[in-house]
């Protein structure tokens, strides 16, 4: 019971096993307790992992219905560069994998558009200076004057 003291005294109160718990009153637990936000239900979650794990019993806060609780109250967006039929199975991952992908997608996203602008403006700037420089005699363009060259005897 000191492993995950909230979590048992929640099960305390609600009639529940605290250990062995399955993942459905994991997910109870979590949707309950949702108004403490993710960052008081977090620790709580993986003290319940850490509970099971150390005595040999299955992780129940892994995937299925307590993942998806967990989902729910941290909010955490899937990669918008992920395709719809993967941002579900996003939902399912544990929280702290959920923001370190979502983190890491959001700086490789950033990173390509921050590349893509700079190789835009290399482009932009390399059509300029591959325009062809046009000088003026009295307010013509030299070019306005190819095909009407003048031969000029070499005596004069």
């Amino acid at each position: 019971m000191r492993a995950a003291p909230m979590f048992a005294r929640w099960c305390d109160l609600n009639g529940a096993s605290w250990c062995p718990a399955g993942p459905a009153t994991v997910a109870k637990f979590v949707t309950d307790c949702a108004s403490l936000g993710i960052e008081t239900l977090w620790p709580a979650v993986q003290e319940i992992s850490k509970a099971h794990v150390s005595l040999g019993l299955a992780d129940p806060t892994l995937g299925g219905v307590a993942a998806a609780a967990i989902s729910d109250v941290a909010g955490v967006a899937p990669p918008r560069s992920w395709p719809n039929e993967r941002k579900q199975r996003f939902r399912s991952l544990p929280y702290d994998v959920q923001v370190y992908l979502a983190n890491h997608e959001e700086q490789r996203d950033r990173a390509v558009r921050r590349a893509q602008n700079e190789a835009a403006i290399a482009r932009q700037k390399l059509r300029v200076s591959e325009r062809p420089q046009t000088a003026t005699i009295e307010g013509a363009r030299i070019n306005d004057f190819k095909g009407n060259e003048i031969d000029v005897p070499h005596n004069a």
